[in-house]
């Protein structure tokens, strides 16, 4: 067995899902070394016996955190704090060497080669190429570079709050000292590179080995249809679609079979949901919770479920509903033939609504809110 391992980190069970996508994800492409995940308290006893049936090595660490709220605050991402207890993977000495991988990463190809680089090997960050993006890294594990790291993180802190700022800072040689270690793009591809560089992300694409979805639009948050599985894409990550689907491909595959109800959070959730089937009532209730938590973010379906003209149909119907209720009053001797120029101006506007409002196949309709118009992308072959 191989003395090297693949190395990811799950501090709940909603990240859980993602490690479990990446370790399949390497199956898949079928490396020759072991993979191993750090877990901290917050995940749930059943996914940690799942984390086990997938993983060779689940090791469970003390939550780390940066405690550097000013600083977090910078990056309006506070949860960065606590990936401090990446550090513990220098801790993993059974290990020759490592490569680390962000559990919102997915491999694409065969990347074993990785291993034959040395630590500290890194692909530049798009926001700042001088320095390195944290998700994709080699290393090698060693307590004596873990004390050294927890020295300079108590000491130094974080210039951005998180384990990048602090990395970054401890090996700062990193942009000038050896190219070598500077690893090529396709091995850490910035799901938003699109956004500063279309055109070559259209050029090299094609050959991205590991995509890194980062920010806070993670695969498992985006709108899914069990019963056709497929994933519904926003318009804005149009460019993603085909890793979406595969990741989700992977989840339906390698995954859900294993998941159970009384996991936490969004695992437990997906858990209920029965692949390939009609919905469910649990069905339902995903659906109802995921459209809940993206009103929550921001992000409301204006052009389908929750369009203005669905909005004013309810209204019209709650009116009505009132209407009926109310006790009946004698009319008076002498009436006026004309209705109300507001109840017929009303039932025109609910008239148009339902003769504008497009209809589809319930079957292809998004759990979450999806403008009515989007289309479901299909599995891009030999990915």
């Amino acid at each position: 067995m191989s003395r090297n391992a693949w190395v990811t980190l799950a501090t709940n069970d909603s990240y859980s899902l993602g490690a479990l996508v990446v370790a399949h994800s390497l199956k898949r492409v079928h490396t020759i070394h072991q993979l191993a995940v750090l877990i901290t308290p917050g995940v749930s006893e059943a996914m940690k016996t799942k984390l086990r049936n997938v993983f060779n090595v689940v090791e469970e660490v003390n939550l780390l955190d940066s405690k550097d709220e000013a600083n977090l605050a910078l990056l309006k991402r506070p949860e960065l704090g606590v990936t401090f207890t990446k550090l513990h993977c220098w801790r993993l000495t059974q290990f020759d060497k490592c490569v680390f991988l962000d559990a919102d990463t997915l491999v694409l190809r065969n990347s074993d080669e990785l291993f034959e680089r040395e630590e500290f090997s890194a692909a530049p960050d798009i926001g700042w190429p001088d320095c390195f993006n944290s998700g994709v890294y080699v290393f090698q594990p060693n307590v004596d570079t873990f004390s050294s790291l927890l020295k300079f993180a108590v000491t130094n802190g974080s210039f951005d709050g998180g384990d990048q700022g602090l990395l970054n800072a401890y090996f700062s040689d990193w942009a000038h000292k050896d190219i070598q270690k500077h690893l090529p793009f396709i091995y850490n591809t910035s799901s938003v590179a699109t956004y500063s560089y279309l055109p070559a992300f259209k050029h090299f694409g094609q050959n991205t080995k590991i995509l890194h979805f980062i920010g806070v639009a993670k695969p498992w948050l985006q709108n899914f249809n069990s019963e056709t599985r497929k994933v519904y894409v926003p318009s804005e990550c149009q460019h993603l679609a085909n890793f979406l689907q595969y990741w989700w491909d992977i989840f339906a595959d390698d995954v859900h079979s294993r998941l159970s109800p009384d996991m936490s959070g969004l695992a437990g959730a997906l858990a209920q949901l029965h692949m390939g089937e009609a919905k469910s009532q649990e069905q339902e209730a995903y659906e109802e919770h995921m459209r809940r938590q993206c009103w929550e973010t921001g992000n409301i379906d204006y052009m389908g479920r929750d369009s203005f003209d669905n909005i004013w149909k309810r209204i019209q119907e709650t009116l009505s509903a009132g209407t009926a209720t109310e006790t009946p009053v004698a009319p008076a001797a002498k009436t006026d033939p004309t209705p109300p120029t507001t109840p017929r101006a009303s039932r025109s506007r609910s008239s148009r609504s339902r003769s504008t409002t497009p209809k589809r196949d319930p079957r292809d309709r998004s759990p979450t809110p999806q403008p009515e118009d989007k289309v479901p992308v299909e599995k891009k072959e030999g990915n």
